[in-house]
């Protein structure tokens, strides 16, 4: 399972007129790192790949690209791995969940709406005001369940 982003870094401009952003260079390296990552990848392991290309960069300056990646739909934080990873469906709001290969490490995103709406009722029938869902599934990917 890997987690295969429709926003490639050529197509950034396109994402930037449909989601109103503007990606300052910092904020498109860390992007395109990600994206490039084709699976969680937290926030240091961001800041040693800028740095081996020679950009000099403080581990604040990643987090709050990171966060503004994050509010915009374009990446998802990974929780349990405290990691990030290119959003699949950036194209609407929407909540994810993600099967997490615990072999390997690689991610899938799902954007099931019925499983995201189901939870939000489950949650109102018992005067719960949910504010933000994310599902992380751990298994083994295919490749992995192979071996």
């Amino acid at each position: 399972m890997t987690n295969r982003s429709t926003t490639m870094p050529g197509k950034m401009t396109r994402t930037e007129a449909d989601h109103g952003v503007g990606l300052t260079e910092t904020r498109r390296k860390v992007f395109e790192l990600v994206i490039k990552a084709g699976q969680p990848v937290g926030a240091y392991r961001l800041l040693e790949a800028m740095q081996d290309k020679g950009t000099r960069v403080m581990p604040p300056t990643v987090y709050r690209a990171l966060n503004f990646l994050q509010g915009k739909g374009l990446v998802h934080r990974i929780e349990s791995l405290n990691a990030f990873v290119a959003c699949t469906q950036h194209e609407h709001e929407h909540e994810g969940q993600f099967l997490i290969c615990s072999d390997c490490g690689k991610s899938e995103e799902l954007a099931d709406e019925s499983v995201s709406d189901m939870l939000r009722e489950k949650a109102k029938a018992h005067g719960f005001t949910l504010t933000q869902q994310t599902i992380e599934l751990r298994g083994l990917c295919k490749d992995c369940a192979s071996e």
